[in-house]
């Protein structure tokens, strides 16, 4: 549905040349949820903005649905208004001088997709319905709340039945407890009219509740691509270990094939092929990987240590745990 080769960008900054996108390669799939995951600055919107023809890269080639929508190399570029898509930014893009129904219709009376008068009303209602917005038609867009505000804009969005789905961080605006009630609603109103989403965060939370695959970027490049729980649980590299989710990192050096010695002492672990006796090596440990037992307790994978601090997270906490002058993060639940 999306098919991304070797997507190059720069821009001229006060520092001289800027590379956001160093050829990245991205296949989205039909009716799959993709996010773009990393820090400020790693490319992700860059990337957003060129698929939806709001920049134009350097190099390389963009598709969507198998349709050539940018290519320097053959002079192709489509204009964002043509290419099928909608669009949900960070700052809703609400026009306070329309109420709730002119929001989501405008793009129906106004735009490259209109429509006859006669089914302008139906397809509103039946979009202002899908994010649960029935019923509000007439509320003056500035008399809603955050979320109802972004619910407009996802409405808007829809309302055209495009095929894709754009989303620049259309959380990030709202409170914690709103934005995790969103995600909810995000997941199941994009599978409900099954369309092919590219969403763009920096918060891990979002991209491995809503994603059905994570790439991870940094520096203009894509570090990995796969599906949530392999991200998290086998990173490729110590930026995504780093990245997704509470680490901890030990030096570490190989005495066997079993074996390692660190700050923690010797802990039996299982060496990967291709790393040999005496090789360093950063273990990389999980908070929730960690158990705490009392001193009493007979385990032959434990290692002592000193409890220093205690942060209460409701169903669990997470304590910062001293051993051998090292201070290494916990969950207990």
């Amino acid at each position: 549905m999306i098919s991304i080769r070797q997507l190059q960008k720069s821009f001229q900054a006060q520092q001289g040349q800027v590379n956001a996108l160093k050829g990245i390669d991205l296949e989205v799939s039909e009716g799959e949820f993709c996010v773009l995951l990393g820090p400020s600055g790693c490319g992700k919107t860059t990337t957003l903005r060129c698929v939806a023809g709001l920049e134009r890269p350097d190099g390389g080639e963009i598709e969507i649905s198998g349709r050539l929508v940018n290519s320097p190399r053959s002079r192709t570029f489509v204009p964002a208004e043509k290419r099928q898509i909608g669009m949900v930014f960070q700052s809703y893009a609400i026009w306070p001088h329309m109420n709730v129904f002119q929001n989501v219709a405008f793009p129906l009376t106004q735009g490259q997709k209109r429509v006859s008068k006669s089914s302008v009303a139906e397809r509103v209602r039946a979009a202002l319905k899908r994010v649960q917005l029935d019923g509000l038609e007439d509320r003056p867009a500035t008399d809603l709340s955050g979320g109802q505000q972004q619910r407009v804009a996802m409405a808007r969005a829809i309302v055209t039945d495009s095929r894709v789905l754009l989303m620049d961080e259309p959380l990030s605006n709202l409170d914690a407890r709103l934005r995790e009630q969103m995600r909810v609603e995000l997941r199941k109103i994009t599978k409900s009219i099954g369309v092919t989403t590219l969403y763009v965060t920096h918060d891990q939370a979002e991209a491995l509740s809503l994603g059905d695959k994570v790439c991870v970027m940094n520096h203009g490049e894509i570090l990995q691509i796969a599906r949530p729980n392999e991200v998290y649980a086998r990173p490729v590299n110590l930026f995504v270990a780093q990245f997704v989710g509470e680490m901890n990192f030990v030096k570490a050096e190989v005495i066997d094939s079993g074996e390692v010695g660190c700050s923690l002492g010797k802990l039996p672990i299982s060496i990967p092929n291709g790393v040999s006796k005496g090789a360093n090596i950063t273990l990389a440990i999980r908070p929730e990987h960690v158990k705490v037992l009392p001193m009493t307790s007979d385990s032959a994978n434990h290692v002592r240590g000193k409890i220093t601090s205690k942060n209460y997270l409701g169903d669990s906490a997470l304590l910062e745990v001293e051993v051998n002058g090292t201070r290494h993060g916990v969950i207990h639940g």
